[in-house]
């Protein structure tokens, strides 16, 4: 007696609802006597724990599955499927698994009654099979584990969700156009006329005469040099449409874990944060990004931050009309083929690779975008909007993991087009836009803490009055003594008075010295200022007659002599005189006073230029922190000024009209009938190109920055006094401020000269100024509102402008472009170096075939109404797996296919068991 264990089949489950990966799988076993299967017996399947079995009680409304169950063993790596045995004879076990099948051991058992121990029985899984306790059936495949969910096959026809536009530009060599050729021919001493004029003759289109000839070093094909590239006019822009379809979602890696006591209950709050570059945490400063990554972090999808990559990506050429089709262009090498097959091929590989960094970069700051944290509460009191209460009711202890949610997200690549473009130089683009400036008042610095000196008055003549007697005295040759009531007058020949005796003589001057107001005073001696008699009396006190004249001897000590004419002393021994005297002052540099004010002020000045250099230097700390903070303008408008720039300089270059300025409208709209400038896009070239004055002074080739390096913005000295004639001059800042400073060389053990410093022209930044932007360590000019395009434009070197040319007119833009007075057709009757892939019967022909013949093939192309139709296919057929995932791109074909992970913010608790002896998961 032998049971018999054979496998039935398995069908897909219909249940509405349920998964159409699953299917319903069968075994039948077969008792050879009614003793080998009781009613009321529990039989089951032992099938490995590894199998992706679905609790029966899940489906109720499958027929198949009523009666059956799934159980456990914490013991065994193994779990039963089963059933009660009804009547006798073959009993039908059915199971709920995914569709993946693998030959695979499995044991029958038995049990009595729910709760007994399982009892192995032998079979066979034939009926001339030998009988074993274990067999090879065909049973669920191994479950992976956390992954990627169900094979992308299973979402075929899926609509996409999202689409984003972009695409490839690649120059087409061997045409020399005149705009970018006549710099050329400058470099090489050979200028050319400023338009290439018609009559040159036959020997421009090849470069064998003429004043082109010398450019036919830049012509030659076969070993390219990289001008030809440059000094195309022409390329092909391939345009892509990347989709993003909407797959799956599975449970993660475990993010946390719950434990529940038998009865216990636990209230578990989810708080789900995103991090953001405003928010700076400890925590996240630690994780170390790039910064056009981390501004990925505030998205959700994938496609969105596909979108914003494209916005911040600063490689890819710059559309910036709202309304144009395609947003980032992907500037690839040279093209050597002229074929749209192999120019698209190319283009597709160019695609693949930058898509698939792309997303990838995306997904990664996704991945990271998500922190959750679980607090387990006795008492809630959040108001958290995701809030579970987790109950324990059985008599175990039960674990629970805390997976998250994740999302598959399919995506795939679309050629959808090719445009013949049109490229060219414009030299120092952002020079005529104008930067915002950022007005802020610096207050006058507090100074009441200061005393200033007072200025001493400005010294002056002074006019002050002399009182002293004269006396009557004898002079040597007197023989008597002298009346004093007599009136004595100067002797005739003598320097003495008498009163008319011969024997009778007094003298007739005395000197006195007058008292100087100051140091340095001298008395005046100036007309009108002599000195003069204000009073006259005699010693009792009448108004005397006194007559003399007056004497300066020494006009810094104030001696004076008083010379008497005539004088009646009126009975007394002198005469009591007052004179007025003119004092002049000492010079400026002589005043003690003013010297003493002027040391006083220079004190106080150097204070005041203390307090001032703090003010300032707080002013500059602030202006720092306020300029870093200024929101940025819409990145769209900034686009269109620059593009408004660049065409500005375009219109000149050409001056189709001869700088005649009522027809320039004319040159516009020749220009917007053959070209959709609103989709120009354009590349920037960096700033290396061109050394900046930080690195490379004036008439310093290749310098290090000196001590008189500036930079771009630096930190400008404040007028206080508000002397300029700017009405807002001090109180505007343009920019970030740079500063020059300087640090020892390498190996430096002692003080260094200030000659033998290292300078650089360094950035100012505050301990609350967020990161600074790309470019600052460079010396690039910052502009306050832009980004990091604008900032790249502004210091560019130049910029190469691409302007596609519009559906249906290519041949037109090309005959065009091929006249003198545009691009000239310099080397067009070259022979065109055939390519592997191109049409055969461009074999043997001259550039200028070719490129009639590709123009010709676009416009007929670009016209095709059942073109653009297959571009648009994937919104109605839905999602189409690609075998491979890429294959090089033929026109409007999806070439390239990936899939993408991404988390979300919800978190599922999955019950869990744990072997206590081993601590493995069971």
């Amino acid at each position: 007696m032998t049971l018999v264990v054979t496998f039935t089949g398995r069908v897909p489950l219909t249940t509405p609802g349920s998964g159409s990966w699953l299917y319903v799988w069968s075994y039948t076993i077969q008792p050879t006597s009614p003793a080998e299967l009781l009613p009321g017996q529990r039989v089951a399947l032992a099938l490995p724990v590894d199998a992706d079995v679905r609790d029966p009680a899940l489906f109720p409304g499958v027929p198949a599955l009523t009666g059956t169950f799934l159980e456990g063993d914490d013991g065994i790596s193994r779990q039963y499927v089963g059933r009660a045995v009804s009547g006798t004879g073959a009993q039908t076990v059915s199971f709920v698994a995914p569709q993946a099948q693998r030959n695979r051991e499995l044991m029958l058992v038995t049990q009595s009654q729910a709760g007994r121990p399982w009892s192995v029985k032998p079979f066979a899984t034939s009926a001339s099979g030998p009988s074993d306790n274990v067999g090879t059936l065909p049973a669920p495949a191994p479950a992976p584990g956390p992954g990627p969910g169900r094979p992308v096959g299973d979402f075929a026809g899926t609509v996409p969700y999202a689409s984003e536009l972009f695409g490839v530009y690649q120059p087409l060599p061997g045409w020399l156009g005149h705009a970018s050729t006549a710099r050329a021919a400058e470099a090489l001493g050979a200028p050319l006329p400023k338009r290439a004029p018609a009559g040159d003759g036959p020997g421009r289109l090849t470069l064998g005469e003429g004043p082109l000839a010398p450019l036919a070093p830049l012509a030659v094909w076969g070993n390219r040099p990289p001008t030809d590239g440059i000094l195309s006019p022409v390329g092909l822009v391939n345009l892509f449409r990347e989709y993003f379809f909407e797959f799956d979602t599975f449970l993660g890696a475990p993010v946390g874990h719950l434990w529940l006591s038998p009865g216990g209950t636990v209230e578990v709050v989810e708080t789900s944060t995103r991090r953001t570059l405003v928010e700076r945490t400890a925590e996240q400063s630690e994780t170390s990004t790039q910064k056009t990554e981390e501004a990925l972090t505030d998205q959700t999808d994938l496609a969105d931050a596909v979108k914003e990559s494209n916005a911040n990506e600063t490689s890819l050429g710059v559309t910036s009309n709202a309304s144009a089709n395609y947003v980032g262009i992907v500037h690839a090498d040279v093209s050597a083929s002229y074929s749209t097959k192999n120019t698209t091929n190319t283009s597709s590989e160019v695609s693949h690779k930058h898509s698939r960094t792309q997303s990838s970069k995306a997904s990664s700051e996704i991945t990271r975008n998500f922190k959750t944290t679980f607090k387990t509460v006795t008492e809630t009191t959040d108001t958290s909007s995701r809030r579970y209460v987790v109950q324990n009711t059985t008599d175990k202890l039960v674990n629970y993991e805390l997976r998250r949610k994740m999302r598959k997200v399919g995506v795939q690549l679309q050629h959808i087009g090719t445009q013949l473009s049109w490229q060219v130089f414009v030299g120092d683009p952002g020079r005529a836009l104008g930067l915002g400036e950022l007005v802020h008042v610096v207050p006058a610095p507090d100074l009441t803490s200061l005393k200033q000196p007072v200025k001493p008055p400005p010294l002056a003549q002074a006019r002050v009055t002399y009182s002293d007697n004269y006396p009557i005295q004898r002079t040597t040759d007197s023989k008597n003594a002298p009346h004093q009531d007599a009136d004595w007058y100067k002797q005739d020949g003598w320097d003495r008075l008498w009163r008319g005796e011969e024997d009778e003589y007094v003298v007739a001057h005395f000197e006195y010295s007058a008292p100087p107001p100051g140091p340095g005073w001298k008395l005046s001696t100036a007309a009108g200022n002599e000195i003069r008699k204000v009073s006259a009396t005699t010693s009792g006190g009448q108004v005397a007659k006194f007559l003399a004249g007056y004497e300066v001897l020494d006009a810094t000590s104030g001696r004076f002599r008083i010379n008497c004419t005539n004088v009646h002393f009126g009975g007394g021994p002198y005469i009591a005189f007052t004179v007025a005297l003119v004092w002049e002052p000492p010079p400026p540099e002589q005043d003690p006073a003013l010297q003493q004010y002027l040391a006083e002020l220079a004190v106080y000045e150097r204070e005041v230029a203390k307090v001032q250099r703090a003010a300032y230097a707080q002013a500059v700390h602030d202006r720092l922190d306020l300029i870093t903070k200024v929101r940025q303008r819409d990145p769209e408008d900034l686009r269109k000024e620059e593009r408004h720039s660049v065409f500005t300089d375009l219109i000149g270059q050409l001056d189709l009209f001869q700088g005649q300025d009522e027809k320039r409208h004319l040159s516009a709209e020749l220009i917007r009938g053959m070209f959709d400038v609103d989709q120009m896009l354009y590349f920037v070239e960096p700033d290396y190109w061109r050394p900046a004055p930080t690195t490379d002074p004036p008439g310093t080739p290749a310098a290090w920055p000196t001590a008189d390096s500036a930079g771009r913005y630096p930190v400008p000295p404040h007028d206080w006094e508000a002397t300029a004639a700017d009405p807002v001059g001090g109180a505007t800042v343009t920019s970030r401020f740079s500063h020059t400073g300087a640090v020892n060389p390498p190996h430096a053990t002692t003080s260094t000269p200030p000659d033998e410093l290292e300078y650089r022209v360094d950035y100012l930044i505050t301990e609350n100024t967020p990161p600074a932007p790309t470019g600052s360590s460079l010396g690039w000019l910052i502009q306050a509102d832009g980004d990091e395009r604008r900032n790249e434009f502004l210091n560019a070197s130049w910029v190469k402008a691409v302007l596609p040319v519009r559906p249906g007119h290519e041949l037109d833009a090309l005959g065009w472009l091929s006249s003198a007075h545009v691009e000239g057709d310099a080397a067009l009757d070259k022979d065109y170096a055939w390519q592997t892939g191109d049409p055969a019967d461009w074999q043997g022909k001259s550039i200028g075939w070719v490129l009639q013949a590709l123009a010709a093939e676009l416009q007929a192309r670009n016209t095709d109404i059942t073109r653009t139709l297959a571009a648009e296919r994937v919104f109605e057929t839905g999602f189409d797996p690609l075998d491979g995932g890429f294959r090089p791109a033929d026109p409007y074909q999806i070439f390239d296919q990936w899939t993408e992970v991404l988390p979300t913010d919800q978190v599922v608790a999955v019950e869990v068991t744990y072997d206590p002896r081993t601590g493995r998961q069971l």
